[in-house]
């Protein structure tokens, strides 16, 4: 368990935060900052919003940096994580949280729609994972947590493209939690429910409402919930864990 006085549990760590500048990367962000940890930021588009963040991660006396890139690129996520380690020496936490939703039912749902969610949701994941698993294997330590969703294991109307995506992800979590378990690197998934984010916010109140009567617990989750259960898989007390699912629904998806 995490003891109250063990507010640094992340002391000395680094941690990257795909999506970091807003919604549940932020939160992630800056709780880990409060446990202790330097933050790099990955966001791919307002600078504003991202310097906004690392601001109110510098609060907590740890050094925060922002990077902008384009996850879904190979080349660009080679160069910019080039540029973490360099800026910070190592990497010892990884969140792949950036995601985007392009929602259609599939017989409106063109090509191009369901590539773009893939490509990102889940390609991005695998790039930043490619790119910074050696340095993790080479220190024989890391935590990798990919944010996933209710969807990607139920799956949701309209959602064909994020539900794929986010289901790639759990099977994408579980063989690298595989291949990397003697390297003592720790591999999970966060499924987030319906969480209070700009993404949901652009939902009609009728969405809302639908959403909120289906969960058990009658009412929709925050940022911070994810946050917290992503410090505790990014501490030592998480060490025995991988490969896991684990769901921050509200009883939604039980």
């Amino acid at each position: 368990m995490l003891y109250m006085d063990d507010n640094k549990i992340l002391q000395n760590k680094t941690a990257v935060v795909t999506g970091g500048s807003r919604g549940i990367g932020q939160a992630i962000a800056i709780s880990y900052a409060k446990a202790g940890a330097n933050v790099a930021i990955i966001y791919s588009g307002s600078y504003e919003q991202a310097e906004k963040t690392i601001k109110l991660i510098e609060e907590f006396d740890v050094k925060a940096l922002a990077y902008q890139c384009d996850v879904s690129d190979f080349s660009q996520v080679k160069d910019t994580v080039a540029k973490i380690i360099q800026d910070f020496s190592s990497i010892d936490i990884l969140v792949n949280n950036a995601g985007i939703t392009i929602d259609k039912l599939v017989l409106m749902m063109t090509e191009e729609d369901f590539q773009k969610v893939i490509d990102v949701n889940l390609k991005g994941a695998f790039n930043m994972i490619r790119h910074i698993c050696p340095v993790m294997a080479k220190n024989r330590c890391g935590k990798i947590i990919n944010i996933s969703s209710v969807s990607g294991i139920m799956g949701n109307v309209g959602q064909a493209n994020y539900a794929a995506s986010k289901a790639g992800l759990i099977g994408l979590s579980k063989t690298i939690a595989k291949e990397y378990a003697l390297r003592n690197i720790n591999c999970n998934v966060i499924a987030p429910g319906f969480i209070k984010t700009d993404m949901t916010d652009k939902l009609n109140d009728n969405i809302k409402d639908q959403a909120t009567n289906a969960i058990p617990m009658k009412k929709m989750g925050n940022p911070q919930d994810i946050a917290n259960l992503a410090v505790f898989l990014a501490s030592r007390y998480s060490d025995y864990i991988t490969g896991e699912v684990i769901k921050v629904d509200g009883g939604l998806c039980i």
